[in-house]
């Protein structure tokens, strides 16, 4: 289509401009522009900025007269604060005011003059808040959250399902707004791993009631991610960018009982970018002799056609269950649903139970090929059955380099699981992939994804205490990386614990070089399995203890990355000890020294 100004209302200079645009639109947004410019639209609404109403000499405002937004989040892995960051987007494209911000960073005074309320969080641990919402829940949960009538809100929670207190802490904060008298415009959301669809039909529900007290209409738009720029594809969790293997290695020497794989990808003509503490996502496929298995158990043809998603797309039922569905892993929701094909007398004895921990035995350990073996037969095709499963969530991983000291690569540190369990050999599904089935010139499907919750000071001479075990010592070495690039002449402690010296120090030359060289100050390490009495981080840690205050008075940045459910419970503890003994405080003050740390990004976790 091409305007020209002898036959359309546009002078000459418009219709240049309006073809260079038309030219370098797609048809997603070339549809966009239409609907948008179809929509009703009073005179007020189509105004730019401020501006005149003709024939009255009135100026309005350009904004839709809707109650203010206010949008927090809680994020613990990027997630939450990306959907929010979206979605804050959206609303401001559409008119309406918004304001953006974690949990943790919002003035809580300021709640009661809160209009319309939307809340964005994960659940992480035993049900516990992200780090960033963990001031935000205590205030709401205390003597001093004030009534909210008058206030609307909504919650969007996101979580796994396969965990026993799935999504509680939206959950918690939903009840407790209720409680203190908001009223819930749209009902809470509770998202699995597979959180893109239900999370963009919450927005646009919570949307039209915005729109519901708004005396303009706004622009018409559906939310939705994009996945195309105007100079390139953009490559995204949906949309993942294939990158090729250019090393595998074994990081563990000779008598380890651990395989940590070094990778090191190739993703050269991605434009993917990211900073030290961000994480790859990979796209994981099960062990194609699972699937088999699964597939002669249950009798189903591997030819056979299946739908994946709403869209109608089809996949042979092998390949679906290769790359498309969970099958190693069992949730109560998962059970349930497959529950309704079968009468199996002592499973649905074992869902009605009220103590849920012989359920929780029968799952642990336990992978989809196990319970359609032990609760067969099923009344149901492999069309219907699959449709109730999980999509196989990616699996992040911290990036263990610099993308300034090794430009177009990005490194990975990956532990192998394997074990035994119930009478076979069981293995994970992306580290065991990564382990013996990813060889250099292979590739794996990757996206970046960001956290913001995990990064270097901008202060590059800032200390650092950096804290982990395991594969939880992989950002460290991209910190070092960076500040080796950029010069730094900041200080830096690394405290690693392993199993085995001689076989589980994990790029221990390049520690010790770095050490050489000043790059990194400080090392100690922790090797349980070398001495009779268990040596651990957190020992380590508290040896120093007068050390560790004093670079924490001088500012220093603490970081711990690894197991939550041990090792980051056993270095907060440790560190609070610390804080208790050397800085001479109570308990309680110790406890509100550590939150100011979290509240000024000086004390930073990546645990899982």
């Amino acid at each position: 289509m091409q305007f020209q100004e002898v036959n359309s209302p546009f002078n000459q200079e418009q219709a240049e401009l309006l073809n260079r645009l038309l030219s370098s639109l797609t048809e997603s947004q070339k549809i966009w522009l239409s609907g948008y410019l179809a929509a009703p639209r009073t005179e007020a609404a189509a105004t730019l900025d401020e501006g005149t109403i003709p024939g009255s000499g009135a100026t309005v405002e350009s904004k839709a007269k809707t109650r203010h937004v206010t949008l927090l989040f809680g994020s613990h892995t990027g997630n939450c604060q990306s959907l929010a960051e979206d979605f804050t987007s959206q609303l401001k494209e559409r008119n309406v005011d918004v304001t953006l911000s974690s949990m943790d960073d919002f003035k809580t005074k300021n709640l009661k003059k809160v209009e319309d309320l939307l809340i964005l969080t994960s659940t992480h641990g035993d049900g516990d808040p992200p780090d960033n919402a963990l001031s935000f829940y205590d205030f709401l949960f205390s003597k001093r959250a004030p009534k909210l009538d008058g206030v609307r809100y909504s919650v969007l929670s996101l979580g796994d399902s396969s965990y026993e207190f799935f999504c509680q802490t939206g959950k918690d904060i939903d009840q407790r707004l209720k409680k203190l008298g908001a009223e819930r415009m749209v009902e809470r959301v509770d998202c699995d791993l597979d959180f893109e669809e239900p999370s963009a039909e919450w927005f646009e529900s919570v949307f039209k009631q915005i729109l519901n007290h708004s005396s303009s209409p706004a622009a018409p738009q559906t939310y939705q991610e994009s996945h195309h720029t105007s100079d390139s594809i953009a490559y995204s969790k949906a949309n993942p960018f294939q990158a090729e293997i250019l090393e595998n290695i074994n990081l563990n020497g000779r008598g380890s009982n651990k395989e940590t794989r070094h990778l090191e990808l190739d993703i050269e003509g991605s434009n993917l970018e990211y900073e030290p503490g961000d994480s790859l996502g990979i796209l994981p496929e099960n062990d194609s002799a699972l699937v088999d298995e699964l597939l002669e158990e249950m009798g189903w043809n591997p030819e056979e056609s299946v739908t994946i998603n709403k869209q109608g797309d089809l996949r042979s039922l092998r390949e679906a269950l290769l790359s498309v569905y969970e099958i190693t892993n069992l949730t109560k929701p998962i059970i349930e649903k497959i529950s309704g094909f079968t009468e199996h007398t002592a499973l649905h004895e074992l869902l009605k139970k009220q103590n849920t921990d012989d359920l929780k035995e029968y799952m642990y350990g336990r992978d989809l090929l196990d319970f359609v073996k032990d609760f067969g037969p099923f009344h149901a095709t492999a069309p219907e059955f699959v449709q109730v499963l999980r999509k196989i969530p990616a699996r992040l991983y911290s990036i263990a380099s610099s993308s300034k000291a090794n430009p177009d690569e990005v490194h990975l540190t990956i532990g192998a699981l394997r074990y035994e369990a119930h009478g076979r050999s069981r293995s994970g599904v992306c580290s065991v992939q990564c382990a013996e089935r990813s060889e250099p010139g292979g590739t794996l499907p990757v996206y970046i994804q960001k956290n913001p919750n995990f990064k270097l000071p901008e202060d590059d001479d800032a200390p650092l205490i950096m804290i982990g075990a395991g594969t939880g010592v992989a950002p460290y070495r991209a910190f070092i990386e960076e500040r080796e690039e950029s010069n730094s002449s900041g200080k830096s402690w690394l405290f690693f614990g392993e199993q085995h010296f001689v076989s589980d120090f994990l790029y221990q030359i390049e520690w010790q070089d770095w050490l050489k060289e000043g790059l990194l100050t400080k090392m100690d390490v922790a090797f349980s399995r070398d001495t009779d009495e268990k040596v651990y981080v957190q020992n380590r840690l508290l040896e120093k203890s007068k050390e560790v205050f004093q670079w924490i008075e001088e500012g220093a940045y603490i970081y711990v990355c690894g197991d939550e459910q041990y090792m980051a419970k056993d270095v907060q503890n440790t560190l609070l000890e610390i804080l208790e003994t050397e800085g001479n405080k109570t308990p309680e003050q110790a406890k509100l020294y550590l939150q100011d740390l979290r509240k000024n990004k000086r004390y930073q976790r990546d645990v899982y």
